[in-house]
């Protein structure tokens, strides 16, 4: 029994770990908000977060009319009660700027990447932009509160072309975004300053007060 009990510790934290992908927390990173239309469930992962990947760049502020105390709006999300459209964006030129690129990914997993769009002249995008070959929403397959981290970065020229596959996994996510520094004439240096905005988003089949325990997952 003791021998049973020690596996079973073994193997639920292993789980923990294989979820989280990103095992150590990004340094700086600020408590999360509290969630307010969502579930008070929070994932116990949210502490093991990918991200921080151009610390030490200048920053500039963005803004979404899609991010809500903290929480971004289901209609971003590509479930039964979303619409899959990509956030709504707005920023201030970036002096020097002459192209911007946006990724949007899950903190939680290991580059789960939602959005990848670049060669972006503008600076500010309605709802829905994005093409559905460059975004997908959010949408929690084993349920809980996932944090979710939009980057807008500006760049001196155009880039070769962003890396990193939408929908899917990441590990090299944060190398792909670093590259942005080479343009595509191989010239370094092409990364000015980037925005960053996060929120969360909670599987709808965890909230008002549901849990994994009165839940069943699907």
């Amino acid at each position: 029994m003791k021998n049973a009990g020690m596996i079973a510790c073994i193997i639920s934290t292993a789980l923990v770990l294989g979820f989280s992908g990103c095992r150590n927390k990004t340094e700086g990173t600020t408590e999360l908000p509290a969630l307010s239309s969502a579930s008070d469930t929070v994932n116990p992962l949210t502490d093991n977060m990918c991200g921080g990947y151009l610390d030490g760049y200048d920053t500039f502020e963005v803004t979404s009319a899609d991010l809500n105390d903290g929480v971004w709006d289901d209609i971003i999300s590509n479930t039964d009660i979303g619409e899959n459209k990509s956030p709504q964006l707005s920023w201030e030129p970036v002096e020097g700027a002459k192209v911007y690129a946006v990724y949007m990914f899950d903190t939680n997993t290991n580059g789960y990447l939602h959005w990848r769009s670049g060669g972006i002249t503008e600076t500010s995008l309605p709802e829905g932009w994005a093409s559905p070959l460059d975004y997908n929403g959010p949408h929690i397959g084993h349920g809980y509160t996932h944090n979710f981290d939009i980057y807008v970065i500006a760049l001196k020229a155009p880039v070769e072309r962003l890396k990193g596959t939408v929908n899917g996994q990441n590990k090299k996510l944060g190398e792909f975004i670093k590259e942005l520094d080479t343009d595509k004439d191989g010239n370094t240096g092409n990364i000015i300053s980037y925005g960053k905005i996060s929120g969360l988003f909670t599987d709808s089949r965890f909230r008002n007060g549901r849990t994994p325990e009165s839940t069943p997952v699907m």
